[in-house]
């Protein structure tokens, strides 16, 4: 334990070697604050600690900008923001968030100014927002349009000898497909494009909204794009072409007084240490490991439910627990704040595909016993369906972004089959089975009848309670009869208020306040639990055995059957190169055959889009 401790003691050491040394002395007193926040790197749903710099910069936590950006519009110091952008990895949920963010900004009397380079037409629905908006000259207006594209893998299934044996519950619960055909169902195909229509009409809308234009006229001017900046500038949609030095300049003849841009409004100070003295490190560590405990104010607390939900518990690393949304950490941090006196109400934040029925029944009910004794919220990030959907079903009220993908209330199971995998390696399997059943998911063979019915029945069952929650939870909300709804069916947030499956359009900020007037709070803090936790202290508190976990079933990477072929290896790592984002596609693809592989049953999205 002890050479553990001062291993860690040594890394934290070098890695505090680009930690400030000494406080900066205070610049001389300024009229005007403008609050710069650059859109970059990867924005993350739950916050990340990262008291040391691991990220560089490059995650930042959507709940950490929104709360920034809201701040500097009650901020009397602040005069007008600035957001720069720089390829940030945001979905279209997130994306909606921040465009709120800065309708409030606007609202609030402050002045929003954007610059950037070249945009897509998602960057452009989000940039436009502002009260002006430059690009940089030669850049590109790429406004084409929306275009998505889903992975389908039996051909490559086919070619290593694996076979996918699947059944699905609602006719448009086709997650299996992917495994199973080269090209959607009818049902499937006419669910994508019913999503691409709510997409497209939120997108169109906002832009109009944003340049005072008619929706035709922005279906027109995406119909002739993309545009070069001059080109852009001359159809009204921006206004300006400058460099970065341009636009600064411009931002300070606009206020017409001193100005100060801050780079790091409302940004945590990283620890300062005077590394001159060899106590001075310990001495900092030492504070990190024993936090001083402050009085705690009532809270608002937020739970998140972040990627497959699978069951048992995350294991630590530099970004926090990764690989999905594990129940044993959720339901624990839902126990949590239902225990807490000091939390008032709670907001469960789901941006979840689904995944194990078990693991999503075990949160449920835990969202069941938070409501029971305190105000509870779901707040619905970029995606919340089927086991997304299953977890935020029961709650008082749902919040969900106009673009939220949701619903897929339906169930699909099976198995794959390796038998012709194994003969091309040359290995073969003899197998022994003591009843009848003892063999349901064994790989060498695909269902025969009696199993099938085995199946069937228990995805039956699974379906039907599903659709028994949804039915007790939105009792009285739905317009229209559940069957008509579920089915595997996938739909907007838009088009997801208008069935009754969710209450609001809105963003987390907006359940946050909402949830906290429930609970007749006027001061109170925003608390996420489990608090964020740097990577040294989960390190230490697991070697000490206070992190220690229950021996849960815990689901990893992507399908080892498939991820470790030699044949996959390869084309991982040409698509890595050449497609990054159908790579991470096909590695979602692949961790969900692991999911399925594991679990038999699952809740999942009928169908992974890439949009472009």
């Amino acid at each position: 334990m002890r050479s553990l401790r001062v291993w860690l003691l040594w890394i934290v050491a070098g890695l505090l070697s680009g930690v400030s040394v000494a406080a900066q002395t205070p610049g001389p007193a300024v009229e005007a604050v403008v609050p710069h926040f650059h859109l970059t790197g990867m924005l993350s749903e739950s916050p990340v600690a990262d008291p040391f710099g691991f990220t560089a910069g490059e995650v930042t936590s959507l709940g950490d900008l929104v709360r920034r950006m809201g701040d500097a519009g009650g901020d009397d110091r602040v005069r007008a923001v600035v957001l720069t952008f720089d390829n940030m990895a945001l979905g279209l949920g997130q994306l909606e968030e921040i465009r709120t963010t800065i309708r409030g900004l606007r609202t609030a009397g402050k002045k929003v100014y954007v610059h950037t380079g070249s945009m897509s037409t998602f960057v452009y629905g989000l940039l436009c927002a502002g009260d002006r908006l430059s690009v940089e000259p030669q850049s590109m207006l790429w406004l084409t349009g929306i275009y998505g594209e889903s992975l389908y893998v039996k051909d490559l299934l086919d070619k290593i000898g694996v076979r996918a044996d699947f059944m699905h519950m609602g006719d448009y619960k086709s997650a299996a497909e992917m495994l199973t055909r080269t090209e959607p169902s009818g049902p499937a195909e006419q669910n994508v494009n019913w999503l691409l229509d709510g997409y497209y009409d939120s997108l169109v809308r906002m832009i109009a909204g944003a340049r005072n234009m008619t929706a035709q006229q922005v279906r027109d001017l995406i119909d002739r794009g993309p545009y070069m900046a001059e080109q852009a500038l001359a159809e009204g949609l921006i206004d300006a072409v400058q460099t970065r030095d341009a636009f600064l300049a411009q931002v300070r003849k606009d206020i017409d007084t001193p100005v100060r841009f801050d780079n790091r409004y409302g940004r945590k100070e990283k620890p300062a240490v005077n590394l001159t003295s060899p106590l001075g490190f310990f001495s900092l560590l030492g504070e990190m490991m024993n936090p001083p405990r402050k009085p705690r104010k009532n809270a608002v607390a937020i739970v998140y439910v972040e990627g497959a939900i699978v069951p048992g518990y995350g294991q630590p690393s530099p970004f926090g627990p990764v690989g999905g949304a594990y129940s044993g950490d959720i339901r624990k941090a839902l126990e949590t704040a239902a225990a807490d006196d000091t939390v008032k109400a709670v907001v469960l934040r789901v941006d979840s595909p689904g995944g194990s029925a078990e693991a999503s029944e075990m949160i449920l009910n835990a969202t069941r016993q938070v409501r029971a004794r305190k105000p509870f919220v779901v707040s619905m990030g970029d995606t919340a369906a089927s086991g997304g959907y299953y977890v935020s079903c029961a709650a008082e009220t749902i919040f969900a972004n106009e673009v939220t993908i949701t619903a897929s209330i339906g169930v699909v199971g099976g198995k794959l089959v390796t038998a012709d995998l194994w003969d091309k390696l040359g290995v073969n399997w003899v197998g022994y089975r003591r009843g009848a059943n003892a063999d349901l998911f064994n790989s060498d063979r695909p269902f025969d009848d009696p199993q099938r019915q085995v199946l069937e029945r228990y995805m039956q069952t699974v379906y039907d309670v599903f659709k028994g929650h949804v039915a007790q939870a939105r009792d009285g909300k739905l317009t229209g009869p559940l069957d008509e709804i579920a089915g595997g069916r996938v739909y907007t947030g838009r088009q997801a208020l208008d069935l009754g499956l969710v209450d609001r359009i809105g963003g987390l900020e907006q359940a946050v306040q909402y949830v906290a007037a429930k609970a007749s709070l006027d001061d109170y803090e925003v608390r996420v639990i489990p608090e964020p936790q740097d990577f040294i202290t989960m390190l230490m508190d697991q070697y000490s055995g206070k992190g220690e976990r229950p021996s849960d079933i815990s689901i990893g990477g992507a399908a080892s059957i498939l991820a470790d072929h030699p044949a996959m290896a390869g084309l991982l790592d040409l698509l890595r190169k050449t497609e990054p984002q159908r790579a991470r596609a096909l590695l979602a693809a692949l961790q969900r055959i692991e999911l399925i592989r594991t679990e038999g049953v699952v809740m999942m999205m009928p169908f992974d889009v890439l949009f472009r």
